[in-house]
């Protein structure tokens, strides 16, 4: 009887992952082409519009992770998130889940983003993701600065320095783009540890197979640090984005072995590779 309850739950998850998904599509459409250019149109201020689409987009997620809890598909939690709250911040988190994006903006009513540059390209999507203040996924250097001047300008972006989804049992691999970005801005650093168990939704685990059990997602964020922390004099900027990397790797492993309710500690060390892409992956 118990085993044919468990079969009767997992079956009920996969649908309900599927149902959840594509009310998630219909109403992000739906939002993007009612939603947004009303709230355009209902002021001259391009920044009064860009934060009023951002503080939707805040309530969309914070809906749609709430759908997902009440269907039995996930429960969540997330320590520190007053932090988030607080403008201004190169925001850096790891990237296990193809939902991380929806669980750390439903916590945060104004970000901007780096998305897709093929969403850039739709006729529909663009222009709300323009009016929004995200930013286009474009060639390396451009894009460190339009993230830096925007960071200059007060406000938080978020971005994934891996790049793309982590692979469950792989150790993870940063891109320094994050790190460029921070340097060049002069701001300071929040970063975010998520963690989901079982593991789901990671790269290469399509939806429908969902867990034995709903997963949990905890996201901890850490204390800030001063990019300006990282620089030694007469040394070159990718030596110091190198040890900025290395120190977010070590942060995020330290974070994801550790039980709830502590911290990672902050040790920097050198480390290779650059790139970064778009924070939806």
């Amino acid at each position: 009887m118990r085993e044919a309850g468990r079969k009767l739950n997992h079956v009920w998850r996969i649908f309900a992952t599927g149902f959840a998904f594509v009310l998630f599509g219909i109403c992000a459409l739906l939002v993007s082409v009612v939603i947004f250019p009303l709230l355009r149109l209902s002021t001259w201020n391009a920044d009064i519009a860009r934060r009023r689409i951002q503080r939707a987009m805040q309530i969309t997620f914070q809906v749609f992770i709430q759908i997902t809890r009440l269907l039995g598909i996930l429960t969540f939690s997330v320590e520190g998130a007053e932090r988030l709250r607080e403008p201004g911040r190169l925001v850096v988190a790891n990237h296990p889940t193809l939902i991380d994006v929806v669980l750390l903006v439903s916590q945060m009513p104004q970000v901007d983003c780096i998305v897709k540059r093929a969403l850039w390209r739709n006729p529909i999507l663009r222009w709300p993701a323009s009016w929004a203040g995200y930013l286009p996924a474009v060639a390396g250097a451009e894009l460190i600065e339009e993230c830096s001047a925007t960071l200059r300008r007060g406000r938080s972006l978020l971005v994934f320095p891996e790049g793309t989804r982590s692979v469950p049992g792989q150790p993870l691999r940063l891109q320094r783009g994050a790190a460029y970005i921070a340097l060049a801005a002069d701001t300071e650093i929040l970063p975010v540890t998520i963690t989901c168990d079982p593991p789901t939704l990671s790269k290469g685990n399509a939806w429908f197979r969902v867990p034995s059990r709903r997963f949990h997602m905890h996201a901890v964020v850490g204390s800030p640090i001063a990019a300006r922390d990282f620089i030694r004099d007469n040394e070159a900027p990718g030596r110091t984005a190198r040890r900025l990397t290395q120190w977010m790797l070590e942060h995020f492993d330290a974070g994801r072995a550790l039980p709830p309710g502590q911290e990672a500690s902050d040790s920097p060390y050198p480390m290779d590779g650059i790139h970064i892409e778009n924070v939806q992956s």
